[in-house]
This record gives C-alpha cells, sequence and structure tokens, in this order.
C-alpha cells in the first residue's frame, strides 16, 4: 500500500504531460511563418588595418624613485595584420596578429607639494619621453557573436628607440635629445590586452586597450659603479618603461569572414562538372 502512494504521484504527473504533448498542435499558417536560420560558420580569413591612439606611460624603477607618474602621450600608430584559424579545423576562436606601430615611452615626476621641487628625476630629467619603432606579435582570441566581437590579445614586441626629448632643472643641457652611451636603445617586452569590434563586413572597427611591460632597462643597470660607487661592483638600478594604449582602429577582411570562400566555389564547381575525388578515383578502376 505504501509503495501504491509513493508511485501514484509520478503516474499523475506522467498523464498530465502526455496529455499536455498530445494537444500541442502547429497548425499549417503557423509553420509557414517559421524562420529557421542556419548558424553561419566562420572562415579562416584574413585582414589588415590600421590604428590611431593615445598612450600613458611611466617607469618601473628598482630602487623605487618617488613621484613617479604618467606621461600623457598623443600619438600612437599601427599596421596589423590578423590571420584567423580554426583550432582542429572546427574551434574558430583563435589566430594570430602582428604588425609594425609607433609609438611612445617615458615618465614623468609630480613635484612635491611643500617645496615645490620634483620628488625624483633621472639623471636630472624630471620629463622624458622616448619615440619607440616596434614590431608586436601576438596571439589573437576573439569570441564572434555578430555584428560585434571580442577580442583579446598576448604577445611579445621588438623594438628600436629611435628619438629622446627630456627636460628639468637639474638636466645636462647636452642631452635634452640625445641617448647617452649607457642608455639602452634596442627595446623588448610582452604586450597583451583586450577589445570589442563591429562588424559590418567587410569592415571591422576595433577598439583596443593595449598594456606593454619593456624587459630592457632604458640603462645600464650598473652605470652609477664607476662614478659613485667604485668599490660596490654590485649597485644595481633598473628602470623598465610600462605603457597603456587606447586605440581605435579600421580593418579590411582580404578574404571572406563567412559563406563559402572563392577558392570553395572553385572547387564546388569542379566537383559538380567533374565529379569528386573519390567518384574520378572509382570510375578510372
Amino acid at each position: 500500500m505504501k509503495k501504491l502512494i509513493l508511485i501514484l504521484p509520478f503516474l499523475i504527473c506522467a498523464c498530465l504531460l502526455r496529455a499536455q504533448t498530445d494537444s500541442l498542435v502547429f497548425t499549417d499558417e503557423y509553420l509557414d511563418t517559421v524562420v529557421l536560420r542556419k548558424a553561419e560558420s566562420i572562415n579562416d580569413y584574413h585582414m589588415i588595418g590600421v590604428n590611431y591612439g593615445v598612450t600613458f606611460s611611466t617607469v618601473y624603477f628598482n630602487p623605487d624613485k618617488m613621484g613617479t607618474d604618467f606621461r600623457f602621450n598623443p600619438t600612437y600608430f599601427s599596421i596589423m595584420y590578423t590571420h584567423y584559424e580554426k583550432m582542429f579545423n572546427y574551434l574558430p576562436y583563435f589566430g594570430i596578429t602582428l604588425g609594425f606601430s609607433y609609438s611612445h615611452e617615458g615618465c614623468t615626476f609630480r613635484d612635491n607639494p611643500e617645496t615645490g621641487y620634483p620628488m625624483g628625476y633621472i639623471d636630472g630629467a624630471t620629463d622624458v619621453s622616448i619615440t619607440t619603432m616596434e614590431m608586436p606579435a601576438m596571439m589573437h582570441f576573439h569570441v564572434d557573436a555578430a555584428p560585434t566581437k571580442i577580442m583579446a590579445n598576448l604577445g611579445g614586441y621588438v623594438g628600436y628607440r629611435t628619438q629622446i626629448e627630456r627636460s628639468g632643472i637639474y638636466m645636462d643641457a647636452e642631452y635634452a635629445d640625445k641617448f647617452r652611451d649607457y642608455e639602452y636603445r634596442f627595446d623588448y617586452g610582452i604586450i597583451g590586452g583586450a577589445g570589442i569590434a563591429f562588424m559590418i563586413d567587410p569592415i571591422e572597427l576595433h577598439f583596443n586597450i593595449l598594456a606593454r611591460w619593456s624587459m630592457q632597462s632604458l640603462y645600464e643597470p650598473d652605470y652609477f659603479n664607476e662614478t659613485f660607487h667604485p668599490y660596490n661592483t654590485y649597485y644595481y638600478r633598473y628602470a623598465n618603461p610600462i605603457d597603456i594604449s587606447v586605440t581605435a582602429g579600421i580593418y579590411f577582411q582580404l578574404t571572406k569572414r563567412t559563406g563559402k570562400t572563392s577558392k570553395q566555389l572553385k572547387k564546388q564547381a569542379r566537383d559538380i562538372v567533374y565529379g569528386t575525388t573519390d567518384n574520378t578515383a572509382s570510375q578510372d578502376r
């Protein structure tokens, strides 16, 4: 009797669900209005674009320097090529992007509110701006939800510091726009960021935030030894630039993002006329 009491509610629910399913009827008029949308397959496509933006630069010092602040640089420019490739010929979330960029490094120092003098400096300079030319190469991740696309990049870069401008009340005027012998001009480091794109095929509008960490110090870490620490060969000081760039870009798709490509259409036409490779091989036998 107890088993019957436990089973009876389940039997009643099953009957109600069956009755509800049997009563669900689609009319011809309704079915004529139903639109079935086929999910679009993303191709392994290529694109090229240009970006313009601004950069906020600072420097990580070790030992630390007081008063270090971000310096605003109004000119960032890059030309980037991107190739999308499906992982395992199935997952359309990956790609690679590389190109050339024109950017800046540097920093500025805040004034001490009590004395009015700068809280720090680099060899007498309280404001430093360094122009750089770089070649970034990054892994590219994307999730498409047309007409938008979420993106993330991570990789590295190599570059060259082409020009320097500095000023400060303690600075040697000879080096206002000249590199010293102990300052490094070759640059390399890590770069990455995230962004969003709006796609109006074959054009894409990209908005990104890029962060860059230079692994090359601005100067030789022990250049102070000879002058100030001749008996301490282990005295080192490092200065690694850190930059954040906010950019907007326009990209042009060089091949089709979705749908059949020219190569696929030609293969389809060839298969229709001559048959598939398997059929041709069977006929030859």
